[in-house]
């Protein structure tokens, strides 16, 4: 029988599969047996499978071995063999991220309408192909993270399909029996090789301990979600390669700048737990940039334009030269001290590299590099009036700070060729660009203009509110830190920009935050509904019960027994006399009263019933009890809705025509005791209500109440925005809301059924109530679409 021996480490998955489904056709052809280490012939890497024949020949090398192998399998389909060659090539683990990238997205659209890759059944081409996929680290690492994103649905769906193949299983035991044997040596003393499985970018011309990545935050703003990647994935691969990772404040325009955001700035990143080996600022190199400057100039790089602006954008986007391009360098250099000074003269004018006047790529049409502003700078305070643009002084900084690797997201892709002209022109040593999308959010507003209107005219209460992208709003709505970081580690480098639901981002923080957030009751004050308990505690009694039963090192929290309790006007209105319930946290209890006055439920009598069985009721509710040295405590239940109403705002969109009429929605109620010793920030669930953070005490609070802020978890009923609700069923409006909407338009939609009178499902079911799955759909008029005669409502 001919073997095939493979390298552990050496990614010989691809040949193993092909052996052991040559197997599956012609069972004995192959014995397959794994060997540790990555080489198979004194470390020459080629050498990562051997395959020995019974006549004493001896096979090694990619293209030898799988030809051998293929030998013994069904003659193939030319579309078989065009998938062969996709595996070897476009697949191989020296593959670029961005090349495996546009592969998995080829993959993926051929899976759309298929199960496997060639005809109906699987062929050599389903076996190379995921031999191949199972030997990438970057696509095991993204499947493990279920990155739709990257790998693609189908393409997911088919490689789990194919991993679940006979042949599969073999060769997945057979390794498995070695790495068991490894793991027995390894106990023993012996030394571990490191884990190869690490996530891997693709980046040029790496030197493991000598790979140095940036950070340039402008200091014009608070850090938004979109920062925060730029800045996590920067630290990430410096870690990775144990290189280095600079935070450098790119403060070169010193109109927009100030010391608060760059303060607001550090504590973000402190509180992202990113930490920079060395702080830098673009101000510290001022003066080295403006000899740099000088030197385009002599050089015939760069000329001096006193064009007005308006005329300089024109000529730009029509491919038409300056009327200064062709000046003397001696001019430019005499226009440039101008500048310098701040003049009259020198305010018309700014510094534009000589580059194209209609080059396709409008970025590299003479871009202006640098502006007169004659007005102080934060930090040198008026020692220059002249300062440079981020696409001058950021390649130079790179290049002088030693930065190996620049990851910026793909807004930036047009100027990339910009950034690496300024090298040769300079002679500096140049600095390899890597591009990452966005991440773009649905109802999400990243730029910092847009932010900025709405700061200014008042729709929200600051950079930190709730509603906001920014770092420090989604904190103080109770995003946490380790949630926030996991997620934008899971989008990794992708280059392919996708607007992002924040079902996942939420869902990931509930995950985290769920087995730690005590547990606590509130209930709405509107039309509380007092309870007297019959049977029950003659006098009130305190008790100290469990903040989360699923995790006793919480501790306990102190609970009221009393003969007067409140519940929730929404659960009294659906009990009915001799109905049995359940009252969470104390036992069974019966219905034998109930007080209306107008349909509205203004007194219970309860009969406890402590020897019922909870598992036989339907209705579990939430109480609180009262006592003179424990009363339950006044708060402020917030949730909010998103700013605008468009998923994704086009060009030509105006903020004022996509703004949310009302965005904020409060409700006053009463929580247990033990809430009011909650510190600020803290994260609670309300038992059958939610998570909810601590955004403000009572003592600050403008109505003196505790303020608990929603923390949306992911679900499809958290995370639909709220302006298209009927308006019985939405959550009240804040009074700031209600004053905001009266500015805006109200599109709320008028329930064309409420004429009739019915009752609410809310009123009348205790079942869950469901959004539209495809939102809502507008139908036809059925006159238009169908001959079929008209009826009129049954009722």
């Amino acid at each position: 029988m001919t073997s095939l021996t493979l390298a552990q480490k050496g990614t010989p998955l691809p040949y193993g599969a092909l052996a052991e489904y040559a197997n599956s056709v012609s069972p004995g052809t192959f014995s397959v047996k794994w060997q540790e280490g990555s080489s198979l012939k004194d470390k020459d890497k080629a050498a990562n499978a051997v395959i020995a024949t019974d006549n004493g020949e001896e096979i090694v090398g990619q293209g030898p071995t799988v030809a051998y192998i293929l030998r013994f399998l069904p003659q193939m389909s030319p579309e078989v063999s065009q998938w062969l060659t996709f595996s070897l090539e476009q697949l191989g683990t020296a593959a670029a991220f961005k090349d495996l990238e546009q592969a998995f997205a080829q993959l993926d659209q051929h899976l759309q309408m298929r199960s496997y890759l060639a005809g109906y059944t699987v062929t050599a081409a389903d076996v190379a192909v995921w031999g191949a996929l199972r030997a990438s680290a970057i696509f095991q690492r993204n499947l493990k993270l279920e990155s739709q994103q990257v790998l693609g649905e189908a393409l997911m769906r088919w490689y789990v399909h194919i991993s679940t193949q006979p042949f599969v299983e073999r060769l997945s035991e057979s390794l498995a029996q070695l790495q068991a044997n490894s793991s027995k040596k390894g106990s023993s003393g012996e030394k571990k090789a490191a884990d190869q499985g690490k996530f891997d970018l693709g980046l040029e011309n790496v030197e493991y301990g000598k790979v140095v990545t940036r950070f340039p935050p402008e200091p014009s703003g608070y850090m938004h979600i979109g920062h925060a990647k730029a800045a996590l994935l920067n630290e990430y691969f410096a870690r990775l390669y144990n290189g280095k990772f600079i935070v450098r404040f790119d403060d070169s325009n010193p109109s927009k700048e100030k010391s608060e955001f760059e303060d607001a700035i550090t504590e973000d990143l402190r509180l992202l737990g990113i930490a920079g080996d060395k702080i830098t600022h673009t101000s510290d190199y001022f003066q080295t940039i403006y000899e740099y400057a000088l030197q385009l100039i002599r050089s015939g790089g760069a000329y001096v334009d006193d064009t007005d602006k308006e005329r300089i954008k024109e000529e730009r986007m029509d491919g038409i030269a300056s009327r200064c391009r062709d000046q003397s360098v001696e001019e430019n250099l005499e226009r440039f001290e101008q500048m310098r000074l701040g003049t009259e003269m020198g305010e018309r004018c700014c510094l534009r590299a000589k580059i194209s006047v209609d080059c396709p790529n409008k970025a590299m049409r003479d871009p202006v590099i640098y502006r007169c502003k004659p007005v102080p700078h934060h930090r040198t305070g008026t020692a220059w009036k002249i300062y440079p643009t981020y696409d001058f002084c950021c390649p130079i900084v790179d290049s002088l700070e030693g930065v190996t690797h620049a990851l910026r997201s793909m807004e930036y892709r047009d100027r990339n060729p910009l950034y690496a002209w300024f090298f040769p022109a300079l002679n500096l040593r140049p600095v390899a660009i890597q591009d990452f999308s966005r991440m773009n959010f649905v109802y999400t507003l990243l730029s910092k203009r847009k932010l900025q209107w709405f700061v200014d005219n008042g729709r929200v209460t600051g950079w930190d509110d709730p509603r906001f992208p920014t770092v420090r709003g989604i904190r103080r709505r109770g995003m946490t830190i380790e949630a926030l970081r996991q997620y934008v580690l899971m989008q990794g480098a992708s280059q392919k920009n996708m607007l992002l639901e924040w079902d996942k981002i939420w869902s990931l923080n509930k995950k985290i935050i769920d087995p730690v957030a005590p547990r606590h009751t509130a209930l709405l004050k509107r039309e509380l509904v007092p309870a007297t308990i019959v049977s029950g505690p003659a006098e009130s009694y305190i008790k100290q019960v469990p903040k989360h039963k699923k995790n006793p090192e919480l501790g306990t929290k102190q609970t009221v027994f009393s003969p007067l309790v409140f519940v929730d006007q929404a659960d009294a209105a659906t009990f009915a006399v001799n109905e049995e319930i359940t009252l969470m946290d104390w036992g069974n209890a019966i219905v034998s009263n109930i007080e209306r006055i107008d349909n509205v439920v203004t007194g219970l009598t309860l009969q406890l019933h402590l020897e019922g069985d909870f598992k036989t009721t339907k209705k579990k509710i939430t109480w609180l009890g009262q006592d003179s040295a424990m009363h339950p405590v006044e708060a402020l239940l917030v949730d909010y809705d998103y700013l605008i109403t468009k998923k994704k705002l086009e060009e030509d969109d105006e903020i004022i025509d996509v703004l949310t009429p009302v965005t904020e929605f409060d409700e006053p109620a009463i929580v247990d005791a033990n809430v009011g010793n909650l510190s600020k920030g803290s994260i609670i669930q309300l038992e059958r209500r939610g998570y909810y953070i601590v955004d403000k005490l009572a003592n600050e609070s403008e109505l003196g109440l505790i303020t608990l802020i929603k923390i949306p978890d992911g679900k499809a009923s958290s995370m639909a925005s709220k302006h298209n609700q009927n308006e019985t069923n939405a959550p009240a409006p804040s009074k700031k809301s209600q004053k905001a909407a009266k500015s805006s338009k109200n599109q709320k939609k008028q329930d064309p059924d409420a004429a009739l009178g019915l009752p609410r499902p809310e009123d009348v079911c205790n079942m869950y109530k469901t959004d539209p799955m495809y939102g809502d759909v507008k139908l036809a008029n059925p006159k238009d679409v169908s001959s079929m005669y008209e009826t009129s409502k049954f009722y």
